[in-house]
């Protein structure tokens, strides 16, 4: 670490419970104001307990649908794949800017095409082909609450959207 940066370092405490995997890396790190520590890898967002015991959360950036940054509160929302959201209260401004810029990389690196799709009702669903840690090429299903994905004439605009897209990328139905 540079001698004269501003930056708060992650202890080692927190860094020797990432556990990463050897083509895995750390590339922006946050403080949360509850004494939490936010670390965004090429890999996963990990969410690090402060206490020693305390539980490391790790999510996949497949797992995340978006995120937006409150610059007044230095408040991350998470916004899941699973339509859920996390509020992730960054301590400090300018490694809110830094984590929330490396956060936002991450997720856009694993979207490789996204589409919105009208459906049935007024309400719209996003349809996503993402590339997991590996590599590999998936399809995911992206609503929030008002959608009944099982709703049948739901169902059928979403199918036919996904099956298009999986076609346009040369993936099997």
């Amino acid at each position: 670490m540079p001698l004269f940066s501003r930056r708060k370092a992650l202890p080692a405490g927190i860094r020797s419970r990432l556990h990463l995997d050897p083509r895995d890396g750390v590339l922006a790190t946050a403080e949360l104001t509850d004494g939490r520590w936010a670390v965004a890898t090429r890999h996963t967002l990990v969410l690090v307990a402060a206490a020693d015991d305390g539980p490391v959360e790790r999510h996949p950036w497949t797992d995340v649908d978006r995120g937006s940054l409150d610059a007044e509160s230095r408040t991350l929302r998470v916004r899941w794949a699973d339509g859920t959201a996390t509020d992730l209260p960054l301590a400090e401004d300018t490694a809110a800017v830094r984590f929330a810029q490396g956060f936002r990389e991450r997720v856009q690196q694993s979207v490789v095409l996204a589409r919105t799709v009208p459906v049935p009702g007024g309400a719209q669903v996003r349809i996503a082909l993402r590339r997991d840690a590996d590599g590999h090429l998936f399809s995911q299903v992206l609503g929030d609450a008002s959608v009944d994905l099982t709703a049948p004439a739901v169902a059928a605009v979403v199918d036919a959207a996904e099956d298009a897209m999986r076609d346009e990328a040369g993936l099997p139905r």
